[in-house]
């Protein structure tokens, strides 16, 4: 391995693209960049977040629901484009949009970053998501987030109950089931509930496989250190498991199938 390569943790192409960069010029524009995305996601998060604060009131909770998740979608590929054209990541999020006009799904990834859900909801303009109690009480996410009519993973029998309800309305269902980020690769131990939401709702789980060569905003990456760029991200799908009768040999089934494939 070249004294200017980096080693790469997951099957993506992980070249420098500013290899010959001298360090402190890369330094500068790594710190440049970290800032600039940042910056823009909060500025954006904040303006809508001013405007569902008033639709929540104003708007019929299925019109706030479908209106909340379409403009998260669009914002947030807005935003992916914007993290590509500015060098900061190499994004491959192609095969979620095979996905789209679909039945109604579980997605269920590998949650190794802070920016997981984003780049999923930027692909999937439908889709509720399951998020922490925490989030829909921030003042840049939370309004847009209650607006989209998202759940809290805090009481696990309304997650549950909420979660098999939109899922039966026809809408697909974006579920870290580790119920956090990866603390121990290849994955944490999974959480008993998305077994339970796919038994009674009577819906596919349908994995995400999510590669990236970069820890940044990992458990334990400060938010403000920058991160060697541009980071090569990418979700593929794999194998989608039907519902069971069994919640625990499904939650088993999906814990052997991320390990066996993330570790190779």
């Amino acid at each position: 391995m070249g004294p200017n390569q980096r080693p790469s943790h997951a099957a993506v192409d992980a070249r420098p693209v500013i290899a010959v960069t001298p360090r402190p010029l890369r330094a500068a524009y790594e710190h440049a960049a970290l800032a600039i995305s940042l910056g823009a996601l909060a500025l954006m998060c904040l303006a809508w977040s001013a405007c569902a604060a008033v639709l929540i009131y104003a708007l019929p909770r299925a019109t706030a629901a479908a209106l909340g998740r379409r403009v998260i979608s669009r914002g947030f590929r807005l935003y992916a484009g914007m993290l590509s054209a500015i060098g900061a990541y190499r994004l491959d999020l192609s095969e979620l949009d095979a996905l789209r006009g679909g039945p109604p799904l579980i997605l269920a990834p590998n949650h190794p970053s802070l920016i997981d859900a984003l780049l999923i909801l930027s692909r999937a303009p439908d889709a509720a998501c399951v998020m922490k109690a925490a989030l829909l009480r921030n003042p840049l996410l939370g309004a847009g987030a209650r607006l989209a009519r998202y759940m809290a993973n805090d009481s696990p029998r309304q997650m549950v109950t909420e979660s098999v309800r939109i899922l039966r309305g026809g809408t697909s269902l974006l579920l870290f089931p580790e119920g956090t980020r990866t603390e121990r690769p290849p994955i944490n131990t999974l959480a008993a509930g998305i077994g339970l939401i796919a038994k009674r709702a009577g819906v596919p789980v349908q994995t995400l496989l999510i590669e990236t060569d970069s820890g940044f905003l990992g458990k334990g990456w400060p938010l403000w250190r920058a991160p060697r760029l541009p980071i090569a991200y990418r979700v593929r799908l794999g194998e989608r498991f039907a519902p069971g009768a069994d919640a625990a040999a499904l939650v088993a089934d999906l814990d052997r199938y991320f390990r066996d494939t993330l570790e190779r």
